[in-house]
């Protein structure tokens, strides 16, 4: 009945959250086999929906105008087949722009070969190209001569060009590597898009205060030093920085439980999930900044080639 009452409210209010959420990130796992000291997504549960009630989810968010879903975590490759099938279904039956996030260390090869052709874009996490800095960071083993992380990365950027799938990279700067110049490995690398973030603090994730699982208070950088990286890089043509300002309220955020996170209040408050009340209602309580989401360039060419074609980086 519930289902019933949600799919009614989601059909017959279509237009009234269209202009908001063309761009949704769902988390559909806190589970993670990183320790990023910087995450501000931790896991603090190892729930997940069943792939019914995950697919109704994008059901729901297809017909409230979202064009685009991106997979993200946790590490969204530990439940490889729910994974899987959320991209099959959101490309063939919701005819969304499909994206993933991911740290890089479980994406494998036949899973590729599968479901790589419902994927337009694959990110990537690299914080950096030293096996110190990565170890001491928490990507990958913290033993220095056994961290292959970077190996991993260029594994997978093969892999997409392979596929034909856009290459993304995500990097969060911080104390540990703000200072480092990756312009030679970001060249070889040659990313569709590069999001450098500044590192975020939100109380009940990494705050160090309460039951936080992370502290990392001590990885922040001030803006100065934020932008000293940027400017580092900037003859980069795909870097696109966010400092806290613009990242913190910009990104339309979902949990495991299909619940909007507003980080407003410099924390995660979860609204009521949209299996519930739809994504009107639950839209209303998630914080989100759209005029900082357009401003930012939330809103760009999300949809890969399917045809052997070049995608225009310039968009």
């Amino acid at each position: 009945m519930v289902v019933m009452v949600t799919l009614t409210s989601a059909y017959n209010n279509p237009a009234s959250a269209a202009s908001r959420v063309k761009s949704v990130n769902y988390f559909i796992s806190r589970e993670c086999n990183y320790n990023c000291k910087f995450c501000f997504h931790t896991q603090t549960n190892t729930r997940k929906l069943s792939t019914g009630r995950a697919k109704l989810g994008l059901q729901l968010l297809q017909h409230s105008g979202t064009e685009k879903i991106n997979f993200a975590g946790g590490e969204p490759f530990l439940n490889p087949a729910l994974l899987g099938e959320l991209c099959q279904y959101a490309h063939e039956e919701c005819g969304m722009a499909v994206s993933i996030i991911s740290n890089g260390s479980l994406i494998r090869p036949d899973w590729m070969e599968r479901y790589g052709q419902y994927v337009d874009i694959l990110g990537v996490s690299v914080d950096s190209f030293d096996p110190e800095t990565n170890a001491l960071i928490g990507r990958g083993t913290g033993d220095t001569t056994k961290n292959q992380h970077v190996t991993r990365v260029l594994k997978v950027r093969e892999m997409c060009s392979k596929h034909g799938i856009l290459f993304k990279m995500n990097t969060v700067v911080c104390s540990l590597n703000h200072q480092e110049d990756m312009n030679k490995y970001v060249t070889t690398l040659d990313p569709y898009r590069w999001k450098a973030f500044q590192c975020l603090i939100l109380k009940g994730e990494n705050s160090g205060q309460g039951n936080d699982i992370n502290d990392a208070r001590e990885l922040q950088v001030t803006r100065g030093q934020f932008d000293a990286f940027i400017q580092r890089h900037s003859e980069q043509n795909a870097l696109i920085p966010e400092p806290n300002t613009v990242m913190q309220n910009s990104y339309l955020l979902l949990d495991e439980e299909l619940r909007f996170l507003d980080c407003s209040d410099n924390g995660k408050i979860p609204s009521q999930s949209i299996l519930e009340v739809g994504v009107d209602r639950a839209l209303a309580q998630a914080g989100f900044d759209e005029e900082m989401f357009q401003k930012r360039g939330g809103i760009f060419e999300w949809t890969r080639t399917r045809d052997g074609g070049n995608i225009d980086k310039s968009k």
